[in-house]
């Protein structure tokens, strides 16, 4: 997914940071992919919720957008595994902080 600036959207880093990891589960997706590289099926049993349909367009989009990287070994049976790329590394030091605001969001006491 190509980001692109929308008609009358303000001119905000965020707003190209959510172009790229909007989707239910790309966050889930890159914490994962935060302790090395893994296979499809792993990701898919990690994640509990997630359809193989879904984890299968996210990774895409997120290879798309250069967020993770794809390596296909040329064995037999085909081995493919998905890791995070330099600029994905990133996003998801960017979003350590936000994870700390919800813990601490989720342990407040309700107002």
């Amino acid at each position: 997914m190509a980001v692109t600036k929308r008609p009358g959207s303000a001119e905000c880093g965020l707003d190209a940071a959510m172009e790229v990891m909007g989707g239910k589960w790309k966050v889930v997706v890159l914490w994962m992919l935060e302790s090395g590289p893994r296979r499809f099926g792993e990701l898919r049993r990690s994640i509990d919720g997630i359809t193989e349909k879904v984890l299968a367009a996210h990774l895409r989009e997120m290879e798309a957008d250069g967020i993770v990287h794809r390596e296909v070994y040329d064995e037999v049976p085909p081995r493919v595994e998905y890791s995070l790329t330099p600029i994905g590394v990133e996003l998801n030091d960017a979003l350590a902080p936000l994870s700390a605001w919800g813990a601490k969001y989720r342990m407040r006491e309700p107002a």
